[in-house]
C-alpha cells in the first residue's frame, strides 16, 4: 500500500471515531429528498475516513479536488487535465525538463489576500523540504527547482524527463502569508486552512464531521450548494442506517448495503470505476510470509473471481497487481488462475508438509500468521475471511483480527494486513511507493517490506523515461516480477458505490483512486450541483 493512498484515507482512521451519535442535521423519519440537510442549498454526506491534516503541505488533497484549495491544474469528469489556478496547460520544453505555467490573475484566497506565483513556489519548496512531514514527497522527486517569473508565471525545472509531471501539479496551493509564518507540521494551518477553492472550512469536529460553506468570491463562480457537511462514519452499517433514517443525504456504501436502496425512488446509486484494490501484505520479516514459496502458493490458492461475485456482488474485477486488467498499462499474461492443487505442489516442493491437523510445517515452523483488517470495514473483513478460507484449503492457517490503525501500524513489519491502494493517473503514482525497497518501513509505504532489485530497477526506469514504449516495458517487468515473487496477494479491484438523495442535478463520478471520500464520489463536483426544481 502506498503512503499516498493510505496516509490520507485509511491512516486517517487512526482518529477512529464512529459517528454513532454525531449531530444529525434533521430528525429521523424525514423524507428521502433533502433529508439530511433539510434544505435544497445544503447537503450532508457520509464518508468513512477523515484526513489527519487539511494542509496540502502535509499531503492533503495532493491528487486534486480538495474543495478548500485549487491546484495549478485539475481533472475533469473524464480525468483529463484542465486549467485551474493556471490559465492554460503548461508549456513543456522539447527536452521535457522545463514546465512553464501562466497563472490566473485576480484570484484571492478565502481571507481576501491575493494569490500569486510566490505561493506556488512556497508550496512546492516547502513540501520538498526535509523538515516537512509529507510522506508523499517522493512523488516530486523529479523537481530540481521551481521559480517565479513575476507575479503570474511559474517555471519548474526537472532533474529528468518525468512523463506524468503535469498530473502532479493538481496539488493544492497553500498561501505563503499564512502557512509560511508557522510551523509547517504542527501549526494551526493544518486544521484551519485558507485556500482559493470553492468551499471554506467552517468547523472540523474530529471524528464527527467537517463543515463547509460556499466561497462567495470563488473565481470559478459561487456554488449553489451553500452548506456542505461531511459526516465521518467509520462503520459501513451505521452509515447505511443514518442514510436510511434521514440523517444523511448521501453516503459511500459497500455493494450489499448499496443494493438495499435499489427500490428507493427517492435516491440514486452512482457507481464509480476505480483503481482501488484490496491486497494482503506478506511481510518479508515474518518466517512464514517471508518465504517466496508461501507467497507464490497463496497467489494461486486465492479465488479472486468468487470474491468479486460474492463479496463485491459483481461491482469490481479480479486483481493481479496494482494495475487493473482493463488498463492499457496492464501486462497481459500476468493473470493467475485459481489453482489450489498448484498451490499445494509449490508448498510440497518447498518443504512445507501437511501436519496431522492439516496445517503445514517446515523445519518446525507452522504455516500460520495473523492477518489484520480495519475494524468496521465490512469489505476488508469479508476479503480477509475469504482469503483465510482459501489459504486453509492448501494447509496455511491465517488468524484474522480486527483493529484500528493505532493497533495495526506498529505490527506491519511482521504481520499481514488487508490493505488498499491504487491511483489512476499514472503507474508511477502507486507502484513506486508500494514496491520500492528503499521505502520499506516509511510509514505506509511498501508495507510488505518488499525487496526485489529487478523491480527497483524497473520502477526507476519507468519514472525517469520520457518514452511511452520504455515506460510500458518497465511496468510490464514489474508485473511479471510480481508473478515470480509476489510480496502481496492482490485480490480485487473495487467499483465504489454511492447512494445519494435525488435532489440535485449535475451529479457524476470520476475514475477514482483508493483515497476516496472527501475528494471523490458524486460530490467531486458539488460546487456544480444545482437543486432540482
Amino acid at each position: 500500500m502506498t503512503a499516498r493512498s493510505i496516509r490520507t484515507a485509511t491512516a486517517a482512521a487512526m482518529a477512529g471515531a464512529l459517528a454513532l451519535g454525531a449531530a444529525a442535521c434533521s430528525k429521523p423519519g424525514t423524507s428521502a429528498a433533502g433529508a439530511g440537510s433539510g434544505a435544497k442549498d445544503s447537503a450532508v454526506v457520509g464518508i468513512a475516513y477523515e484526513p489527519e491534516s487539511l494542509s496540502p503541505l502535509l499531503g492533503y488533497g495532493k491528487d486534486g479536488n480538495s474543495k478548500i484549495f485549487d491546484g495549478l491544474l485539475s481533472l475533469d469528469g473524464s480525468m483529463k487535465l484542465r486549467p485551474a489556478l493556471a490559465v492554460e496547460l503548461p508549456k513543456i520544453s522539447a527536452d521535457g525538463l522545463t514546465y512553464t505555467y501562466a497563472l490566473r490573475k485576480g484570484v484571492k484566497f478565502s481571507d481576501g489576500k491575493p494569490f500569486g506565483a510566490k505561493d506556488v513556489v512556497f508550496t512546492y519548496e516547502t513540501i520538498l523540504d526535509a523538515k516537512t512531514n509529507n510522506a508523499a514527497k517522493t512523488e516530486l522527486d523529479a523537481v530540481k527547482s521551481v521559480r517565479a517569473e513575476g507575479d503570474s508565471t511559474v517555471v519548474f525545472t526537472l532533474k529528468y524527463p518525468y512523463a506524468p509531471f503535469a498530473e502532479r501539479t493538481v496539488l493544492p496551493i497553500a498561501p505563503e502569508h499564512v502557512a509560511g509564518k508557522q510551523d509547517v507540521n504542527t501549526g494551526p494551518f493544518t486544521t484551519q486552512p485558507v485556500g482559493t477553492g470553492p468551499y471554506v472550512l467552517t468547523k472540523w469536529s474530529k471524528g464527527e464531521k467537517l463543515s463547509f460553506k460556499a466561497n462567495p468570491d470563488y473565481w470559478g463562480g459561487a456554488p449553489a450548494v451553500k452548506k456542505f457537511t461531511m459526516a465521518v462514519v467509520k462503520d459501513d452499517d451505521v452509515r447505511a442506517t443514518r442514510l436510511r433514517t434521514g440523517d444523511l443525504d448521501g453516503a459511500i456504501l459497500p455493494p450489499n448495503l448499496a443494493k438495499s436502496f435499489k427500490s428507493d425512488s427517492g435516491r440514486k446509486t452512482y457507481a464509480a470505476k476505480s483503481f482501488d484494490y484490496r491486497t494482503v501484505t506478506l511481510p518479508t520479516h515474518h518466517e512464514v510470509t517471508g518465504d517466496t514459496a508461501v507467497r507464490r502458493a497463496l497467489d494461486v490458492a486465492v479465488d479472486r473471481r468468487t470474491m468479486v461475485d460474492k463479496i463485491l456482488e459483481g461491482a469490481g474485477k479480479p486483481a493481479y497487481g496494482p494495475v487493473p486488467t482493463d488498463s492499457p498499462w496492464f501486462a497481459k499474461g500476468t493473470e493467475r488462475a485459481h489453482d489450489p492443487e498448484a498451490a499445494k505442489k509449490i508448498l510440497d516442493e518447498a518443504g512445507w508438509k501437511p501436519g496431522d491437523d492439516g496445517v503445514r510445517t517446515k523445519d518446525g515452523v507452522r504455516a500460520e500468521f495473523p492477518l489484520w483488517y480495519l475494524s468496521g470495514d465490512k469489505l476488508r473483513q469479508d476479503h480477509a475471511l475469504a482469503y483465510a478460507s482459501d489459504a486453509k484449503k492448501v494447509g496455511i492457517d491465517i488468524k484474522t483480527q480486527a483493529g484500528t490503525w493505532e493497533v495495526i501500524e506498529p505490527r506491519m513489519k511482521t504481520d499481514a494486513v488487508l490493505a488498499g491502494g491504487g491511483a489512476p493517473a499514472d503507474p508511477d503514482f502507486d507502484q513506486y511507493t508500494l514496491l520500492k525497497s528503499s521505502l520499506a518501513g516509511d510509514g505506509f509505504n511498501n508495507m510488505a517490506w518488499y525487496d526485489n532489485k529487478a523491480v527497483d530497477k524497473a520502477l526507476e526506469a519507468g519514472r525517469r523515461s520520457g518514452e511511452d514504449a520504455e515506460r510500458k516495458a518497465a511496468y510490464t517487468t514489474v508485473q511479471q516480477e510480481l508473478v515470480k515473487n509476489p510480496g502481496y496477494t492482490f485480490l480485487t479491484h473495487i467499483d465504489h458505490l454511492y447512494v445519494v438523495n435525488d435532489s440535485w442535478d449535475g451529479l457524476s463520478t470520476q475514475t477514482e483512486p483508493h483515497d476516496h471520500g472527501l475528494a471523490s464520489g458524486p460530490w467531486w463536483n458539488v460546487e456544480d450541483w444545482k437543486p432540482k426544481k
